[in-house]
């Protein structure tokens, strides 16, 4: 039975949804943080979001009232939400947060904080949050989402202050339905997209609606059978990297030049008269805004090239499965990362083996540490792509 109110669009999570509900309905016992972890897709601010509502709802998240409404549109003023669309989280931020979220709630019920990307803080910006952990605020509820609870995404002062609520990854069934119902999606299309992403709903519903992500999609499937030189691992790499660069400079050409534009206007640049002296004082604003739009570019840009990576792992990863299990009987009933890609992965399990897969899967992984840090995307990608050349 599929869940109701605010937490219709928590897919596939039934014990989680208990779990949160259970809490709501018990605020005496209320947990003052809270840690949501679960691999990518399995909608980890989804369901904090969800629980930031029901929390300020009398009825426990009916999804109809004022509080739910404007908690899930993000307006709610006793909702502080934290994301970011660059590198990392900054210290100032949090600092600003801590400081509102020690105030009473002025409408709500509680104070909620929620960080949706808590990986992203660096240790400065932890500090902050832990030093509101250690004395919470009797009304502050703190929700932090991350990847794992490996200390590279959250230190292990900050999770043992937490209640965990661990998400898994959806069915492919749960996020097919979730397509169908809130995005109208064709039911066929909305299962390939889900079976084609393993159930990360996000990319399922960008890959349903979006005949561009398909082909890049193809395009990176393709590559583990091309090749078959040099040239066609150079080429190969070329294509990777530049694909995540024309996605980069779309995205520059969308958002940062109104941006830049409306900053400028509002600080009177290349007005005349009064208007100089307040244009000259704007210049570290100016300043400051090109650094965010630099480090959202990165981003852009790595997340564009990280999704290939991890598609190619689990083309590789597909092609170990189907040398191990072999290609004869287990074939039609064996699950795969990339099912409308098997008869591939079956070519490449027989062209590398099952060694061979395992030495690239490795090879992938290496080039996305290499990438998180800041190693050049045309230098990791092209040694990625020679370490993936097929035997002669």
């Amino acid at each position: 039975m599929s869940a109701s109110g605010v937490w219709a669009d928590v897919v596939g999570q039934p014990a989680v949804v208990a779990e949160l509900q259970a809490a709501v309905a018990q605020p005496a016992a209320m947990t003052h943080a809270w840690l949501f972890t679960g691999p990518p897709g399995s909608g980890r601010s989804v369901a904090a979001r969800a629980f930031a509502a029901a929390l300020q709802c009398e009825a426990g998240g009916d999804g109809t009232c004022h509080e739910c409404r404007t908690v899930l549109a993000g307006s709610h003023a006793d909702v502080h939400v934290v994301s970011t669309d660059g590198l990392s989280i900054a210290v100032a931020e949090m600092r600003d947060i801590v400081l509102t979220a020690a105030r009473a709630p002025s409408q709500g019920r509680w104070q909620v904080v929620l960080v949706e990307d808590a990986d992203r803080m660096g240790e400065r910006a932890f500090n902050a949050v832990l030093k509101m952990l250690e004395e919470p605020p009797p009304r502050t509820v703190v929700l932090l989402c991350t990847p794992s609870l490996h200390p590279d995404d959250v230190p292990v002062t900050i999770r043992s202050r937490c209640r965990v609520v661990a998400l898994r990854a959806p069915t492919i069934e749960a996020v097919t339905e979730v397509l169908v119902r809130r995005d109208g999606i064709d039911p066929a299309l909305a299962a390939w997209s889900a079976a084609a992403t393993g159930g990360h709903v996000g990319r399922a519903r960008h890959l349903a609606r979006d005949e561009a992500a398909r082909l890049a999609r193809k395009a990176v499937l393709d590559i583990p059978l091309s090749l078959v030189s040099l040239a066609a691992c150079l080429n190969a790499a070329d294509d990777l990297v530049g694909t995540a660069k024309e996605e980069t400079d779309k995205a520059v050409a969308e958002v940062d030049v109104p941006e830049t534009e409306a900053v400028k206007a509002s600080l009177g640049v290349g007005a005349r008269g009064p208007g100089v002296a307040a244009a000259s004082r704007g210049a570290g604003q100016l300043k400051e805004l090109e650094k965010r739009q630099k480090s959202r570019a990165t981003r852009i840009g790595r997340d564009s090239l990280d999704r290939a990576l991890v598609d190619l792992a689990a083309f590789y990863r597909d092609a170990l499965v189907v040398s191990a299990v072999g290609a004869g009987s287990g074939e039609l009933t064996l699950p795969l990362a990339h099912p409308d890609r098997r008869a591939d992965a079956v070519e490449l399990a027989r062209r590398i083996g099952a060694e061979g897969a395992l030495r690239r899967i490795d090879a992938v992984l290496a080039a996305r540490t290499a990438l998180e840090q800041n190693v050049k995307p045309q230098i990791a990608v092209e040694a990625l792509t020679v370490a993936l050349r097929l035997p002669a």
